[in-house]
């Protein structure tokens, strides 16, 4: 097999290696869902050890660090340890105060979503009906939610004070120095400096963006739609019926069309991601050998017209190409006008021409990026490669595929995976040239142009389908997060990391 590979044109390596890239995507994907037990295992075993580690607290902890399993940093402030002891004191005080005050009266709602709605009371002084709230489904799901993950917060935290106060225990025994308050405080501010400066990203990551998602996973599996719509109605769980209705295994009409619109809105974004993200790397990267090629006048004219491209808002040039491509717009009126049609051309509203149309503008859009990316790295190349393949024979087609793509491709697997993930969320492009065409009869609320992320904004803003919407929602994580994490894993930026250092 090598010496036929080594026989084989460039051409014919570059369709060999290309057909054999997907023919592996199927064990690829079986080695992904492989290994999640063994990440499952490992994790089951780190949690082992934390009992493992509480177990030996009672065990072998003094009754300081006994007390402590109760009242929170009891043994660091007996061991004259006090900042910590009375941050942790105060943590699980106010823990306490939340819970009694605030976080248990969602929390006990939680499994019901609440069972008193809005009603309409009459009003004897002004003389008119006034709504009076009793539950709200959406604040006792969202504040229930928060409420879990401060008790998460709770456990790490008290488990850290029990392994804290077994570790000054055992400091004292072994009469060794214990950190003091200000051995902590210059701690934050030298070798846990990174953890200092982290703390308040992390804490945004955990309130805007992963409670957001556990929000939406758990919203899939209620009734939350315009009928069941908090605080004048409430919703309630449903289990796994959108599940089934996605997935077309509901019985009615309208579950098998949601199941068909599903099918084709997920192949054409994969379809679409895979053509945007090659087309314009590709194409950007010829635009940038042509202006960085000897010989070529001009460079910095030609580089500064594609940055000014750059520099125009994405929303003005996208409407305005919605705009030439309509059926009135200025391309049909001219070649009516010069007779060279006799009826206008769908380019956004005909399914397979409006694809094709999307994919075009989008290279117009995209190939400045790419070339500027492309610029940058053909500048780093050794020249001396380039002299070595030229003495050895090589002409510019095998100069470019034994040493430009390799280089180039080593370099930017990370920000080819960074533009296909970006452009299978990509809202812009999809729905400022096609998002206000009308949905066919046979597709749900989705035009033959809609992505997942643009067909989820119709399902939650026009249908108000908010528990279907999420399972879309969940389904299009999960699409990002695998494909995004096999082809990293498989790319040679991860297997071969020291190559061209």
């Amino acid at each position: 097999m090598d010496l036929n590979y080594l026989k084989m044109s460039p051409l014919g390596k570059f369709l060999f290696n290309f057909k054999n890239f997907f023919k592996r995507l199927p064990s690829s994907f079986a080695a992904f869902f492989k290994a999640i037990p063994k990440k499952l295992y490992k994790l089951w075993l780190a949690f082992a050890g934390i009992f493992v580690n509480i177990g030996n607290a009672a065990k072998d902890g003094d009754w300081k660090t006994r007390t402590s399993f109760a009242v929170m940093g009891f043994g660091l402030i007996c061991r004259k340890q006090y900042l910590r002891g009375i941050l942790y004191l105060v943590f699980e005080i106010l823990f306490i105060l939340y819970m009694v005050f605030f976080g248990w009266k969602y929390l006990v709602k939680m499994g019901s979503l609440g069972e008193g709605k809005q009603v309409e009371v009459w009003d004897e002084v002004e003389g008119v009906y006034k709504p009076v709230f009793f539950d709200n489904s959406l604040l006792i799901l969202l504040y229930s939610l928060l409420t879990i993950f401060i008790m998460v917060a709770f456990v790490y935290m008290w488990y850290q004070n029990v392994k804290g106060n077994l570790l000054s225990q055992q400091f004292v025994e072994a009469r060794m120095h214990l950190p003091t308050a200000k051995d902590d405080i210059h701690s934050c501010a030298d070798e846990n400096y990174h953890k200092t400066l982290l703390s308040v990203p992390m804490l945004g990551l955990v309130v805007f963006t992963i409670l957001p998602i556990f929000f939406m996973i758990f919203v899939a599996f209620t009734n939350f739609d315009q009928y069941h719509y908090p605080p004048g109605q409430l919703f309630s769980w449903v289990g796994l019926e959108h599940f089934e209705t996605v997935l077309g295994g509901g019985i009615s009409g309208g579950s098998k069309i949601f199941a068909y619109t599903f099918a084709e809105v997920l192949l054409w974004t994969i379809v679409w991601a895979f053509f945007a993200t090659f087309t314009n790397y590709i194409l950007g990267m010829v635009v940038a050998i042509l202006i960085n090629k000897k010989g070529v006048k001009f460079k910095k004219l030609w580089r500064t017209v594609l940055v000014i491209t750059i520099a125009v808002p994405q929303f003005v040039s996208l409407m305005f190409m919605s705009q030439l491509l309509a059926e009135q717009g200025l391309i049909n009126n001219l070649l009516l006008k010069w007779g060279w049609i006799d009826e206008a051309i769908p380019f956004l509203t005909d399914g397979t021409l409006a694809k094709t149309m999307i994919i075009i503008v989008n290279v117009w859009i995209g190939i400045p990026y790419s070339m500027l990316i492309c610029t940058g790295i053909l500048m780093n190349i050794p020249e001396d490669l380039y002299e070595s393949a030229r003495i050895d024979g090589a002409g510019p087609v095998r100069a470019y595929i034994k040493i430009t793509l390799p280089y180039m491709l080593h370099v930017t697997t990370p920000y080819l995976i960074t533009q296909f993930i970006g452009n299978l969320n990509n809202f812009n492009v999809i729905f400022l040239l096609t998002g206000a065409i009308p949905a066919p009869m046979e597709l749900y609320y989705a035009n033959h142009t809609d992505l997942l992320i643009t067909w989820l904004y119709k399902i939650t803003l026009r249908a108000k389908e908010y528990g279907l919407a999420s399972v879309i929602g969940i389904f299009t994580f999960v699409v990002v997060a695998v494909l995004s994490l096999i082809f990293y894993n498989r790319s040679k930026s991860v297997k071969n990391e020291e190559e061209f250092m």
